[in-house]
Formats: C-alpha cells, structure tokens, sequence
C-alpha cells in the first residue's frame, strides 16, 4: 500500500516523539553514542607501489617487528605449557606476584606494564581437574591488584578483594571445569590493568590427557602506546611480530594443539585464521567433542577455544586475525612442518 504524503510527516513526528522520550530516559545515550561515533579510525597505512618497495617494506618491519636483539626461543616458557601429569592430591602451587616494568613490545615501541610473575601474559597455569590449586599474589606495585579466575571455584576465592601495596594474598581453589581458562586483575578500573598487561591462561587438563599433540598457547593482546585509548599495536603472547619472525615449527603430519585466548581491551572481537589448513574447534575446551570444523575462529574478549589440526605437507602455514588492522599492526605469524 503506496504511503500518502500526511502518512509520512505523521511518520516523521511519531520519530521525533520517540527520540525525545530517549533523550529524557537515557540523557547520556546520545553523549555516548556521539564518544564512539567520533572517534576516528586507525589511519591505513601507506602502499608502495613503486618498482623498489624494500624501503618501505623496511620501515613496516621497524615499527611492528620484534626488537632485533631477541632470539629464537626467548618466548618459549609463554607458549609453551608444562606437560600433562595426573591427579595429585598435594597442591599445585603458583606465583602470580606482580611487579611495574617496562615492555619493548615492537622494535622501539614501549609501555609500562604491571606483569604477573614479571612477564605479559603471566605465567602459565596448569592442573588436572579436581587439583587443589594455591595461586600467590605479592604486590610490589604503587597500586592495589588481585587475580580473578575464570571456571567454577568457590566464591570465597573469586579475586574481587584487593591486596594493597607491599601486601600479599593466598587464593586456594578445586581446578575446574576441564577446559581453557583465563585469569586477570579485576579491580577497577578493569580496563586500565588487564590493559597494562595482567592476565594469563589456565589449562585445566581431563583425568585421562588428550591425544599427544604438540601444544603451544597463543594469547592475543593489545598494547595502546599513545594513551589514545586505542591499541596501535597488536601482539601474540605480548611481542609484535614474534612469530613472523621466530615461527612456530611442528613435524608435518602430526597432531597440533593451539590453546587460543583473546584478552584484548577495548576491542570488541579478534578472529584467527589458519591459512592452507582447517582445524577443530573446542570452545573453551569444556567438551571432548569438537564444536565445529573450520579455518578461523572469532573470540571476543575473555574468549578462548582449543584447537587441533595436522599440517600435512612441509611448508610455511600464516596465521592472523582477519581484522586487517590488527595483522598489519604486529599479529601476523608463521606456522612451519618441517
């Protein structure tokens, strides 16, 4: 039915009605609408076209590649778990004291950090469901900290409660359910500390393990440089570039196991994409049967999935998230078969 033009001055009024009844409900929605509507993108970076593009293929490679005097192996004790062991009634016992330090996370590019066991991401967590697990936090920062666990454990022992200054604090919990999970600062301003690097991965293992596989963790991370509020640099296990130049290497044909974990802050999603292979999806890791098959994966923040795939043929496999500001800004890395 064909609208008459009194119908749509009516329509036009019935409109304005509607926005002034959401003006006087919710005064700061359009204030908030108008913060995130003006804030101006990251800027495209520049394309050289030119027949000799090695200068500026160069001076991408400053800015988000690690710095030079790293070598390979130097992130090994952040994706690389400890293995699998069995159910043991004594206590696993960790130390997540965090100290203030300072990050080289891209060549030249640098931030403070409040870094649990002194690196970003923390230390890596790991227990069989059912272990007793006792988890110490020493704050030897100027400000109050704690350490939040995602899973189930008792209430009592959620790290909502601060530990001041110079203080220290004994989290004791049941590992559980099965599965991947994370853990973080979670006194406000919540964003401000797990952006200034403080959290890190728990696996929590089945009674019977899994299938032998060679197991990395990858935690995907921003850094904002400029206090802009924006990350301008993206990273996996806290170092731009890692992984494009130090590449992750794996026998072809064998099992690969990726513990997967988004703890960016503030944006919204991160994919990962595999390319030239597909892999198995667990999400969270809470189920022995994969959710589904696929070459990327999306996980927004706290987010986290295990994978599982083989490479069957010797070569380099990228992986990057398939938000092209991110993996051009630091989060593209290589898998190698050899």
């Amino acid at each position: 039915m064909a609208l008459r033009r009194r119908d749509l001055f009516g329509l036009g009024s019935a409109a304005g009605a509607l926005g002034l009844l959401v003006d006087l409900a919710w005064p700061g929605a359009k204030r908030t609408a108008a913060k995130y509507s003006d804030a101006a993108p990251l800027p495209m970076l520049d394309i050289d076209c030119t027949s000799d593009s090695s200068a500026g293929a160069t001076a991408y490679a400053r800015k988000f590649a690690p710095p030079g005097y790293l070598a390979a192996g130097s992130r090994d004790a952040l994706h690389t778990p400890p293995p699998w062991s069995p159910h043991n009634t004594d206590a696993r016992q960790f130390d997540l004291s965090v100290i203030e330090t300072t990050l080289e996370v891209a060549d030249g590019q640098t931030v403070t950090a409040w870094a649990y066991g002194g690196t970003v991401p923390g230390p890596l967590v790991r227990a069989t469901v059912g272990d007793r697990v006792k988890v110490i936090l020493g704050n030897h920062t100027n400000c109050a900290h704690s350490v939040h666990f995602h899973g189930a454990h008792d209430v009592s022992q959620d790290g909502l409660g601060r530990v001041a200054k110079g203080e220290s604090h004994i989290y004791e919990f049941e590992a559980g359910p099965v599965g991947l999970h994370p853990y973080h600062c979670h006194v406000p301003p919540y964003a401000r500390h797990v952006g200034k690097g403080m959290h890190g991965a728990m696996i929590v293992d089945p009674l019977e393990p899994r299938p032998a596989a060679h197991e990395f963790v990858l935690s995907f991370f921003g850094f904002d440089v400029d206090g802009d509020g924006r990350n301008d640099i993206y990273t996996w296990n806290g170092m731009a570039g890692y992984y494009e130049r130090f590449p992750l290497k794996v026998p072809a044909g064998e099992l690969v196991r990726i513990y997967l974990i988004n703890m960016a802050e503030p944006d919204p999603v991160v994919s990962f994409h595999l390319h030239a292979q597909t892999f198995d999806v667990y999400r969270s890791g809470t189920s022995g049967s994969p959710h589904e098959h696929t070459d990327i994966v999306s996980l927004g923040p706290a987010e986290r999935a295990i994978l599982e795939f083989r490479l069957p043929r010797r070569g380099r496999y990228m992986f990057h998230p398939h938000q092209s500001h991110m993996a051009e800004r630091g989060a593209m890395g290589w898998i190698v078969a050899i």
